[in-house]
């Protein structure tokens, strides 16, 4: 494996799951990308959480660790109660900061601290969710030269996150959930 040459960020909360579980399965196994998952969980479901997700991809699923380096193919889960942010080196770490949105981890922290690392070749992707966290975020991905994608606001169990992404950031692209994978593997370069 290689270290990611491009960087695929999806962020929810309330009904985002459902979004992710639909899109995993028809991941290209060839992804020459990395992943990041940001959901706003409690604490005492992450083993679950991960091990849910690796039901349903062929990629390999993990929870990200400290200075640990996002390579092409590998899903990334932040960790429940950590901020994780990306470094200059392709290297991820771990922030135990305040809340953002009241969330830790904060999809606005992972999507900004990844969009100078990675610039146009980052996607980020806002999924169903009931507060703002996501859409300041957004902003810098698309200042960096990021792709900005949100999900349609009429497929989300929860729309505000949504709808506030496509009232504040300039976005790319909406996507219903079965459009989802085409559009990442599409991005991926695959």
């Amino acid at each position: 494996m290689t270290v990611a040459p491009r960087l695929i960020v999806i962020g929810g909360s309330a009904g985002g799951l459902q979004a992710i579980l639909s899109l995993l399965p028809d991941l290209d196994v060839q992804l020459q990308s990395a992943v990041i998952i940001v959901l706003h969980r409690q604490s005492h479901y992450e083993s679950v959480l991960t091990e849910l997700l690796s039901t349903k991809t062929k990629l390999p699923v993990k929870e990200a660790e400290e200075k640990e380096a996002l390579l092409s193919g590998v899903i990334y889960i932040a960790p429940a109660d950590y901020h994780l942010l990306v470094e200059a080196d392709h290297t991820l770490s771990l922030d135990y900061s305040e809340k953002v949105n009241y969330s830790r981890p904060s999809i606005d922290v992972t999507f900004s601290s990844a969009a100078p690392v990675y610039g146009g070749n980052m996607l980020a992707l806002l999924l169903s969710g009931a507060n703002t966290d996501g859409a300041e975020g957004l902003i810098d991905v698309h200042e960096a030269g990021g792709v900005i994608a949100v999900q349609d606001p009429q497929t989300a169990d929860v729309d505000y996150m949504p709808r506030r992404a496509i009232q504040l950031a300039p976005v790319d692209v909406i996507l219903r959930p079965e459009e989802m994978a085409a559009y990442i593997n599409g991005f991926a370069g695959v």
